[in-house]
């Protein structure tokens, strides 16, 4: 097992985090709900206009979002109004926001026009950009060549028979 990517074809890849992880937060309009919320939208007409989808459609993707435990929602009632629900992120949806901030980066260097980027991840407690970086337990940044797969304990290998 010391060449796991060599080997690779041995082992199923249906446990993978990623796919997982797809499965939950893999089309665009998800992730574009996921971005509003990590900046401060709770109401539902502002997820549905800011993101540019239909109100079924924000409907169906924040229902589905809390049952996935991404998003709480909350009660909240207005002056002279009926009660409504807000959407908050939970622990479990804040945990997205370094892979949020790593696809704007990416987007920031890669895609977006000659403007440049349309907004500015900051440390609100210093002013300084913030970036996702690849970073070993140890402390030591690290280089995407720089990384050794292995087989982690839900690796699954492959029957050949």
């Amino acid at each position: 097992m010391t060449d796991y990517l060599a080997d690779r074809d041995a082992w199923l890849t249906t446990n993978c985090s990623i796919a997982r992880t797809l499965d939950v937060v893999g089309n665009r309009s998800t992730l574009l709900l996921l971005r509003e919320a990590s900046m401060g939208t709770r109401r539902f007409d502002q997820f549905a206009a800011r993101v540019g989808i239909s109100e079924p459609v924000a409907a169906a993707r924040l229902k589905q979002l809390v049952a996935d435990g991404l998003l709480e929602r909350r009660p909240y009632r207005e002056p002279g109004q009926r009660t409504r629900d807000e959407y908050v992120l939970t622990d479990k949806g804040a945990q997205l926001v370094p892979v949020l901030v790593a696809l704007r980066q990416w987007g920031d260097t890669w895609a977006a026009d000659e403007a440049g980027p349309s907004v500015r991840v900051e440390h609100h407690d210093c002013g300084a950009e913030v970036h996702a970086v690849l970073r070993c337990a140890a402390g030591h940044d690290v280089a995407a060549d720089g990384i050794d797969v292995r087989p982690g304990p839900g690796a699954l290998r492959a029957d050949r028979t």
